[in-house]
């Protein structure tokens, strides 16, 4: 009897241990498909219109300049284009010229010298050199490399006389030009997009947080663990989209104006992944805490906690709508008011470093929410 109920301890052992890790995949799951639809609706009109002049591109040279098999005019339009919004026209006249000059130089390379290993070598040479020779940006010189490389590597696809493939790329460039120009973007869209996004998602990390103290529930606990530990996709994309957009805005008129508030962005970036770093860090210390059952009063933890998720949440919301985030500093230094570990969890010195713990992320979001670093620290009690 004795090893029957060994056996049957084990194996409802191993079915918990098989149920955790289902519920770890699933919520793993939902962060990644919550994600990837987070990227599709940033990348959704962009693609369009790329894909959109793609065709075009291929149409003018195939019908208006009698190309039979125009195939760099809607590559040389896509890769100007891609699928970022972050179309400022220097760039795309880089990649522009960039393409015709890899293109146009592999044609002449072939059609003089033939196709080979040493040609290869020669046209990637002579082709990056000539870019480098036309300026500075790297896009330009990797782009001509690469294009030079697959007119000498593919010289059957031969269209429209000796230069009909650096016609095409020139068409599609022009077309790529013509959209950029048409369609002006505001460098501030994605980061705030995603910045919307990726604060969010430290707002649910810190509910499931606050309800796995209340209830002491491991669940919400590990829910909390995991779901902080997949949210470092849409933070580091946050953080290199900020940047790329402060980067883009020191040579554009446009993007001057907005200069400030993509600092702020990017400075928001690297703030509030430093505070899900200390959320996961509390997380994994809540767990053994929470296992002591009712040894231990997590309630107030657990308000404290909330309060934290509140004040992220509506940052979050004035991220994504470019303001101010005044009301979020309102109720996260209500909160700090609130991180005493002397006043919660008096005389339990395992729920006071539970309080301790919170404090950090709560400096962050606050430097975050437009909080100087002493005007965040000061708010806290001391301890």
């Amino acid at each position: 009897m004795t090893a029957g109920r060994g056996r049957a301890d084990e194996s409802s052992g191993a079915g918990a241990v098989d149920l955790a890790r289902t519920a770890w995949r699933r919520l793993l799951l939902r962060a990644r498909v919550r994600q990837g639809f987070s990227r599709v609706r940033v990348a959704f009109w962009p693609i369009l219109q790329a894909a959109a002049a793609a065709g075009v591109a291929f149409g003018i040279a195939r019908y208006g300049l009698g190309h039979t098999a125009p195939f760099f005019a809607p590559v040389s339009a896509w890769i100007c284009l891609g699928f970022s919004q972050d179309r400022q026209l220097r760039r795309v006249l880089e990649l522009a010229v960039g393409v015709a000059v890899g293109v146009g130089l592999g044609d002449v390379v072939v059609h003089v010298i033939g196709s080979g290993w040493w040609q290869v070598a020669v046209v990637l040479a002579v082709s990056a050199l000539a870019a480098r020779f036309i300026d500075r940006g790297a896009m330009l010189t990797t782009q001509a490399g690469v294009q030079a490389i697959v007119i000498v590597g593919l010289p059957a696809a031969q269209a429209g006389g000796p230069l009909g493939r650096w016609t095409d790329a020139l068409v599609g460039g022009a077309v790529a030009l013509a959209v950029a120009a048409l369609t002006p973007g505001d460098p501030r869209r994605r980061p705030r997009h995603l910045g919307a996004e990726a604060t969010t998602e430290l707002a649910q990390v810190l509910d499931a947080l606050a309800r796995g103290l209340r209830a002491r529930d491991r669940a919400d606990l590990k829910a909390a663990l995991v779901t902080g530990r997949a949210s470092e996709g849409a933070l580091d994309e946050w953080r290199a989209a900020a940047s790329s957009a402060r980067e883009l805005a020191r040579v554009t008129a446009a993007g001057r104006r907005h200069r400030e508030e993509l600092s702020d962005l990017e400075r928001q970036a690297v703030l509030v992944d430093r505070a899900m770093r200390s959320v996961r860090v509390l997380a994994r210390r809540a767990l053994p805490v929470a296992a002591t059952s009712h040894e231990h009063d997590l309630a107030s933890v657990a308000d404290l906690v909330a309060g934290l998720a509140a004040g992220t949440r509506a940052l979050a919301e004035a991220v994504g709508a470019g303001r101010d985030p005044a009301a979020a500093r309102e109720v996260l230094l209500e909160a700090a008011r609130c991180a005493d570990p002397h006043a919660v969890g008096a005389g339990d010195w395992q729920v006071q470093s539970l309080v301790v713990l919170v404090r950090s992320p709560l400096v962050d979001v606050l430097e975050a929410a437009g909080t100087t670093p002493v005007e965040a620290r000061a708010a806290l009690p001391e301890l």
